[in-house]
């Protein structure tokens, strides 16, 4: 873990650094040494409380590095510059930018962070373990008390001679989901760690089938140093990776050479010239619209002929239809008028409420509205009594 001196972030000269590559590197800018840089603010007011943020690039670029990260939760926390550089980059001075901006007096400033990476060589570290953290944020992993502890913790189960922090990631960075505002959730955090000896057998006991049984289970998995961490750090045993670099085999990709980014030379443009030849689009006209418009009128006067003109009349019908069939048919339609006409005259017996009603007042009978020419669709049930 390589950790700059705060004090010496505020000096205007180049602040140097020597990491070393394949260590995490960690650097803390704390608003309270910016806050000596910005001139005094004429309104009154806290200035300890002031709102600062920070941005980091590399210098003449917008953006930092591959491997550096920054992050801030809020104005009124400190900063935090984190990662972990490769071989690639050991010998080349990378100089980073930091610029301090107060959002209530609106004053900036600007110091120079000169980053030189060293090599490593003579303290390989090929035995890898990755562990994913879920109770702990980025921010709160990267603080060298947490960070120690957890890094006094794996010592005592793995008991190497020389352990190292490799990496830290937000579990947002490997396709994760943040989380709810509630019950105080964590995004979780893989940390990485190198040492120079064989993992040891509480580590191996997560690729036992066993618990690689309950892995594949959604379950926890039985591991026997596990509450040497639970006091501090929920760590999920099904996601801890075990890499042993001297078993992987490299792979080499061959890459294009990107060239210098200038295109060749083609010589000037050459517009082309104001008097263009016109051109006669009535062929065109004629073969886009002309041509499929009388195919479509001379089939629309074939199948309009075929339909109206040649249409079998009832006489041609009549004519092709044998005589004893139309003599059958033309009774079936006489006796169908018949019962028409003779169901319209029929005899039903009529309802008690159209008999003869007598009155008991007067001894009268009433006779009932019974005209003989009546329809049964309209003669009422109930007839009306005067």
């Amino acid at each position: 873990l390589n950790t700059g001196k705060k004090a010496d972030v505020l000096s205007h000269a180049d602040r140097n650094v020597y990491p070393s590559a394949g260590v995490l590197f960690v650097h803390v800018l704390e608003r309270e040494y910016f806050k000596g840089e910005f001139p005094p603010y004429p309104k009154s007011g806290d200035a300890g409380n002031d709102p600062i943020t920070f941005n980091t690039n590399l210098m003449g670029y917008p953006d930092r590095p591959g491997w550096l990260r920054y992050i801030q939760r809020t104005p009124h926390s400190d900063g935090v510059l984190y990662g972990s550089p490769t071989a690639e980059h050991v010998g080349k001075a990378t100089v980073i930018e930091i610029t301090a901006y107060n959002r209530r007096t609106f004053e900036t400033a600007r110091h120079n962070l000169v980053i030189n990476i060293m090599a490593t060589e003579e303290f390989p570290l090929p035995y890898q373990a990755e562990f994913y953290i879920k109770n702990m944020n980025v921010e709160e992993m990267l603080a060298s008390e947490v960070l120690g502890d957890f890094l006094g913790a794996v010592k005592n189960i793995w008991q190497p001679e020389r352990l190292n922090a490799i990496n830290i990631t937000s579990a947002l960075d490997r396709g994760g989901r943040v989380p709810l505002p509630i019950n105080n959730l964590k995004e979780g955090v893989y940390v990485m760690v190198g040492a120079d000896v064989p993992f040891s057998s509480c580590l191996r006991e997560v690729e036992s089938p066993h618990n690689q049984l309950r892995c594949s289970q959604e379950m926890e998995p039985v591991i026997s140093c596990d509450k040497k961490f639970r006091a501090q750090f929920h760590i999920d045993w099904c996601k801890i990776s075990l890499v042993d670099i001297n078993r992987v085999v490299p792979v080499y990709i061959t890459r294009p050479d990107p060239g210098t980014g200038i295109l060749p030379e083609f010589g000037e443009y050459d517009p082309p010239s104001e008097s263009l030849k016109t051109r006669d689009y009535f062929s065109d006209f004629l073969i886009t619209l002309a041509v499929p418009s009388a195919v479509a009128l001379v089939l629309f006067f074939i199948l309009g002929y075929s339909m109206c003109c040649r249409r079998e009349g009832v006489e041609k019908r009549n004519m092709q239809t044998p005589d004893i069939q139309l003599v059958h048919h033309s009774s079936i339609q006489k006796s169908s008028k018949e019962l028409r006409s003779m169901s319209k005259n029929r005899e039903i017996s009529w309802p008690l409420s159209t008999l003869p009603v007598f009155n008991p007042v007067s001894g009268e009978v009433v006779p009932p509205i019974h005209p003989d020419n009546y329809e049964t669709t309209s003669m009422p049930l109930m007839q009306t009594q005067t």
